[in-house]
C-alpha cells in the first residue's frame, strides 16, 4: 500500500525506522512554517507556539497511557533520560542493576559508569534459559535495586514481555526502567500496564520526528525519588515569575527540564504523533506485526539465510544474516539498489513501518535471493 503521508524518492525503499526515519509530510511542513514563522515574525505569537506543546504533551500521554500529561518531560534524547536516573538515584556501595546483554549503548554505560559508586550491573544472557524474563530474574538479589531493560532489542528485534517484568519488580520492591525507543510509534504501549516506574523513547525512530526530542515518563513517587542534576527557569514551579527566589521544583515532570524547549523539534514531534493518533495504534501496530511476520516466513524458506529474531517474540524488527557471503557484502548490495537499512547482531536489520508497502518487501527479498552478491 502507499500512504499520502510518506512520498519517498521514487525506486527508494526505506526499512531502517529502527534506526532514523523519514518524515511525514505534514512533519515537514510544519518545520517550514515554524522556520518561516520566525523568519518574518520571529516570536511574535510565541504563546501559539505553547499551545503546540501543550498539544504534544497530549499526545505523548495518549501514545503511551499515561495518567496525565504532567507525569512527562521532554528530553533531548533517551541518553538523556536514561542519565537523569542513572545519576539521580541514591545508590549506596554494593547496590545491583539487572539488565541484559544485548542493550544499546544508551541503556548500557549510564550504568557502567555508576561502577565508580561501587554499584554492579549485572547483565543476564536472554536466550540462555528457560525465557529471557526469567534469565533476568535469576540475577536479582537483595541488593538490586532496578530492572532496566529495552522493550525490544535493537540488534536481535527479540521482544520483551514487559508486563511480567513490572509484576516481577512490584512483588520484589525494586524500580523498573523502561527503553522504549524501539515500540513507541510502532506497537501499543502501556506505561500503567507494563507497572513501569521510569520510560524513555526519541522521537527521530518510529515515531517518524526529527532527531533532538524526546519523553522522559516517571510516575509521580518515582520522580520524587530522583536528586536533580540540572537546574534553570524552565524546572520550577512558578516558571514565568522570573523575580521569585524561593523557588521550588516543578512537582510535574517538567522539573527534568532545566532551559527553553525545543520548539522546532516540538512543532515537529507534535505533527508526527499526530499522524500516528490519526492512524490508531491498533493499526499501526497490525501492520508493523504483518511486516515483520512476512519478512520472518520468507527468510525462513531461504535456505541461504538464517533469521536471528526470535519468531515468538518479534516487534517491528528483523534481523537475520546469509549463510554463504559476509553480510557486508549484502549489505552494500542492498544500499547500490536503494534499500535503507543497517548492519546489526551480526546481520541485516530491517525495520519496516506501518506504511511500508508490501510491493517493496517483495522487491527487497528478491534483491537477496536472485541477485545477491557471490561469495
Amino acid at each position: 500500500m502507499s500512504h499520502p503521508e510518506f512520498d519517498l524518492e521514487a525506486g527508494l525503499i526505506y526499512l531502517n525506522h529502527a534506526g532514523v526515519g523519514p518524515w511525514p509530510k505534514r512533519t515537514s511542513e510544519a518545520i517550514c512554517r515554524f522556520a518561516e514563522e520566525n523568519r518574518q515574525r520571529g516570536a511574535a505569537d510565541y504563546p501559539r507556539w505553547l499551545t503546540v506543546e501543550k498539544r504534544l504533551r497530549e499526545n505523548l500521554r495518549r501514545l503511551i497511557n499515561a495518567p496525565s500529561s504532567d507525569d512527562i518531560a521532554l528530553v533531548k534524547n533517551t541518553s538523556e533520560a536514561l542519565s537523569l536516573v542513572a545519576y539521580g538515584l541514591p545508590w549506596k556501595e554494593g547496590d545491583n542493576i539487572v539488565t541484559s546483554t544485548e542493550e544499546f549503548p544508551s541503556n548500557r554505560i549510564p550504568w557502567e559508569s555508576l561502577q565508580a559508586q561501587g554499584v554492579e550491573l549485572r547483565e543476564a544472557e536472554l536466550d540462555s534459559g528457560s525465557d529471557p524474563e526469567t534469565a533476568l530474574f535469576e540475577l536479582v538479589d537483595r541488593r538490586t535495586r532496578l530492572i532496566t531493560i529495552s522493550s525490544v532489542q535493537y540488534a536481535s528485534g527479540r521482544r520483551m514481555d514487559l508486563e511480567r517484568i513490572g509484576a516481577f519488580c512490584r512483588r520484589q520492591g525494586i524500580l523498573f526502567c523502561v527503553d522504549a525507543i524501539q515500540s513507541v510509534g510502532a506497537l501499543r504501549t502501556d506505561v500503567q500496564a507494563w507497572q513501569a516506574d521510569f520510560v524513555m523513547a526519541d522521537g527521530h525512530k518510529w515515531l517518524v520526528a526529527p532527531e533532538g526530542l524526546g519523553l522522559f515518563y516517571t510516575t509521580p513517587e518515582s520522580r520524587e525519588r530522583l536528586r536533580l542534576t540540572q537546574f534553570g527557569w524552565h524546572m520550577v514551579e512558578n516558571a514565568g515569575d522570573y523575580e521569585c527566589r524561593d523557588w521550588h521544583p516543578a512537582t510535574s515532570a517538567r522539573r527534568f527540564e532545566c532551559g527553553s524547549p525545543n520548539m522546532l523539534g516540538i512543532h515537529g514531534l507534535e505533527a508526527s504523533t499526530a499522524l500516528l493518533l490519526q492512524e490508531g495504534m491498533d493499526q499501526v501496530e497490525a501492520r508493523v506485526l504483518a511486516n515483520a511476520a512476512w519478512l520472518i516466513q520468507v527468510i525462513g524458506r531461504e535456505p541461504n539465510l538464517e533469521c536471528l529474531t526470535p519468531p515468538e517474540r518479534h516487534g517491528g524488527i528483523v534481523t537475520f544474516r546469509p549463510l554463504s557471503i559476509p553480510p557486508t557484502a549484502l549489505f552494500e548490495h542492498l544500499r547500490r539498489h536503494r534499500v535503507v537499512c543497517a548492519l546489526r547482531g551480526g546481520g541485516i536489520r530491517f525495520s519496516a513501518h506501518f506504511y511500508n508497502d508490501t510491493e517493496n518487501l517483495k522487491k527487497t527479498m528478491a534483491l537477496i535471493t536472485t541477485s545477491s552478491p557471490k561469495a
